[in-house]
């Protein structure tokens, strides 16, 4: 028994030797061999740039000289600027509080009739609670400030400003039809 468990050490320690024979062999400390150059070609020469030293540095030491780096931010989007721009609350930036028609999104209300008046049309809307408003030419309407412009015999017209992708706010014409198509024609 004394002699496998001596055997068995000389082993791992001839195992040892061998691995730290080829790790020295591995990091071996001298230059890369270079490919010999294919016959008839030359092989290319490396020219190496050398810098006058700066005056108070020592002569024998050569710097590379590395071109600056300078960021041109020109066409390229501002990385701090965040994709979501916050807009504050109309009520804050007019310091006039919201009407109740300007809580609701223009698609939520329903045209439920129209008065024809010497004065002009006015309009009966209906929210998804089934309390109506009266809007008459110029009322403000909708979250995006939008007005009330023409109130017609069929439908309700109303401009809205719409802020796209980019920030650019645009007018966009918003109706509102006394009869839906899918309803028919008739009430």
């Amino acid at each position: 028994m004394p002699y496998q468990k001596r055997k068995s050490s000389e082993v791992v320690g001839v195992l040892i030797l061998i691995g730290f024979l080829l790790m020295l062999a591995g990091c071996g400390g001298g230059t890369p061999s270079v490919p010999a150059p294919a016959k008839g070609k030359a092989a290319p020469v490396e020219k190496k740039a050398v810098v006058e030293p700066k005056p108070g540095e020592k002569p024998g030491v050569a710097t590379k000289a590395e071109p600056e780096y300078a960021y041109n931010p020109a066409g390229k989007p501002d990385p701090f600027k965040p994709f979501i721009q916050l807009t504050p609350t109309k009520a804050g930036v007019k310091g006039v509080p919201l009407t109740p028609l300007q809580r609701y999104e223009t698609n939520q209300l329903k045209l439920v009739a129209i008065i024809a008046a010497r004065e002009g049309n006015v309009a009966l809307v209906e929210d998804s609670a089934g309390k109506g408003y009266f809007l008459k030419k110029g009322t403000a309407i909708g979250k995006n400030d939008g007005k009330v412009t023409q109130i017609l015999k069929d439908r309700v017209v109303i401009q809205e400003l719409e802020q796209d992708i980019s920030g650019q706010t645009k007018q966009s014409e918003v109706l509102l039809y006394l009869y839906r198509p899918e309803e028919g024609t008739e009430p």
